[in-house]
């Protein structure tokens, strides 16, 4: 069809009411590709929907009457995108270049073999943000099964990323599994199984706040979360026992840097000594929740025996 967009943009929002505006901004500033563009709000308190709704009326908006997590909102629109291909964009995060959505089109149509691909991400400040994964975590404790998987990358960042919107499609999208973190770190491994490559769009700049969603929440709710989800890939992706190994390795680390942090905390002043509460902070909350897994785990396998 003639008037069949080349790209369709999904960008996910929750109490980013300050940033959709510059995020969507940047998405109507490019030139050479005219994208659809969806956005769904999963339940913002902040007006974010509003926003979207006042000043760009363009966008095909969704609201959700709770949170659906990250990866369900994502999917909830899939079927409705007729682009070939789909870009996932965070609202944190807005294009640097007029030209970025164009050199993210000629890449992936100049590479079939990628089956998605991230763009080159920078700080606020300019500097260069990390968003590329060459192993999967906990992959040391396999036995080389990853590696007649195609391609260097086993993943990049889902800040801002384009995929082949027929082969997302056939995958059914993200697993829904995960509410927030790591459906990233699947969906490409999922990819990789599947025959393709992951790519780098190094001339495709966006400018990455990060961590924006969450900015209200306690930090320990945070690493409680990243646990969570790193854990269902583990449990989706490798055996139980090295499931088992990775739990076991990770909850020895989180008591010996508690212990250590302890010990040193009180000899700490200024900069070092809030750093260093900080990570007091996440390896207190790996430990809780490593913990609250096992005994999960505990009770699912008793109730399985009663059964």
């Amino acid at each position: 069809m003639a008037d069949m967009p080349e790209i369709s943009i999904i960008i996910v929002t929750y109490n980013t009411a300050d940033l959709i505006g510059p995020c969507l901004n940047s998405v109507y500033e490019n030139v050479g590709v005219e994208p659809e563009v969806f956005v769904v709000d999963n339940a913002s308190e902040d007006g974010t929907a509003r926003v979207v709704e006042d000043r760009f009326p363009g966008v095909h908006l969704t609201t959700n009457g709770f949170n659906r997590g990250f990866a369900a909102a994502n999917n909830q629109v899939l079927p409705l995108c007729r682009g070939r291909y789909i870009f996932y964009l965070n609202p944190d995060a807005k294009f640097t270049g007029s030209h970025d959505l164009k050199t993210a089109l000629v890449y992936m149509d100049g590479h079939p073999q990628i089956g998605l691909a991230g763009c080159r991400l920078i700080n606020p400040d300019g500097s260069h943000q990390e968003s590329i994964s060459r192993r999967y975590p906990g992959e040391t404790y396999l036995d080389g099964s990853m590696s007649g998987l195609k391609g260097s990358i086993a993943s990049v960042l889902g800040a801002a990323m384009i995929a082949r919107g027929d082969l997302v499609r056939r995958l059914g999208g993200f697993d829904e599994t995960f509410h927030l973190y790591g459906e990233d770190q699947d969906l490409c491994l999922r990819i990789r199984k599947a025959g393709y490559e992951i790519g780098h769009i190094d001339d495709a700049v966006v400018l990455h706040w990060g961590g924006q969603s969450e900015r209200h929440s306690l930090p320990a709710q945070v690493w409680k979360k990243k646990t969570l989800a790193e854990f269902a890939f583990y449990r989706k992706h490798y055996p139980t026992q090295v499931v088992k190994r990775i739990w076991k390795a990770d909850l020895l680390k989180a008591r010996y840097r508690l212990l250590t942090l302890g010990l040193s905390i009180p000899f700490l002043t200024g900069e070092a000594k809030q750093r260093a509460r900080g990570k007091r902070i996440k390896y207190r909350a790996v430990h809780e929740t490593l913990k609250t897994m096992c005994a999960d785990g505990r009770r699912e396998r008793l109730a399985r025996g009663r059964n």
